[in-house]
């Protein structure tokens, strides 16, 4: 494993970078055939379209060739730390089986700790969190040392209950973060709202980790400075949505959404090319 110091880490570097990853979310991951899948793959099999030089075959076709879940999936810059730093640019093509099986077991768990440092790092630049900073950089320099762990290490690791940990911040986080929003806060953690009718709806400040959203209309909602960690945003319209200061949404939420050139967003995230496409 190659020696890096653990310094501070921007969302800049917890984005993928196919270009320094060998493919790894092409390989490691399992898919089925459905809605967002042509067809079925196994994990640690190769999926058809990945070239030798480790790149999609059809990037430019995703959506158009049945491969939509493709399009809303990041690994929060897990590829290039696997591929790089874990294994030290050793490609699984040319290794043994045993050190690509080790590369495929490792790489989910350093996806899931890359996106704890998505939050940790977000967290980090709310003004309304100062309180906690110091616990917040603690378990960030911590969770950002586990990602360089050795192989064993990173199999080894209780995952779980390290994002219990950090949960624990970012609720905390959360609440600081939203009692500094006007107007009522709604509570709909966890909530059912799949197909809901809310468009135009005052959520600001709201509550909205782990709701399923899914086809939701939001068309023109409020949802300036929300907590929206972990929902469902698939096929939910955000069409002239405001999410400006909205905080924990990640590119493969947004990615999954549809919104239009008004939607408004944090500045964390980038507007899908696939909605000036469609609208």
């Amino acid at each position: 494993m190659q020696d890096h110091p653990v310094g501070p880490t921007d969302l800049t570097d917890l984005r993928g970078d196919c270009a320094n990853c060998f493919g790894l979310c092409c390989v490691a991951l399992p898919f089925t055939a459905s809605a967002d899948f042509a067809l079925d793959k196994d994990a640690g099999t190769p999926c058809r379209n990945l070239q030798d030089d480790h790149r999609c075959g059809i990037h430019a076709r995703l959506r158009q060739s049945g491969f939509s879940g493709c399009t809303v999936y990041d690994c929060f810059g897990a590829g290039q730390k696997v591929s790089q730093v874990t294994f030290a640019g050793k490609d699984w093509r040319t290794a043994s089986r045993e050190h690509a099986r080790r590369m495929f077991d490792v790489f989910p768990v350093v996806r899931q700790l890359q996106e704890l440092l998505w939050y940790l790092t977000e967290a980090l630049t709310l003004p309304a969190a100062r309180p906690l900073h110091a616990e917040l950089r603690k378990i960030r320099e911590t969770t950002e040392e586990l990602t360089r762990g050795t192989p064993e290490a990173l199999a080894a690791l209780d995952v779980a209950a390290h994002r219990q940990e950090v949960n624990v911040l970012l609720l905390k986080t959360s609440e600081l973060a939203r009692a500094g929003v006007r107007g009522r806060k709604k509570n709909r953690r966890g909530a059912d709202l799949m197909g809901a009718r809310l468009k135009g709806a005052d959520l600001r400040g709201a509550n909205l980790r782990g709701a399923y959203l899914i086809a939701a209309d939001l068309t023109g909602a409020d949802l300036r400075g929300a907590d929206l960690i972990g929902a469902d945003l698939r096929d939910t319209d955000l069409t002239d949505a405001d999410l400006t200061d909205a905080f924990f949404l990640t590119q493969p939420q947004l990615n999954a959404a549809r919104g239009s050139a008004g939607t408004r967003l944090p500045g964390s995230v980038a507007r899908p090319v696939h909605w000036t496409a469609q609208f």
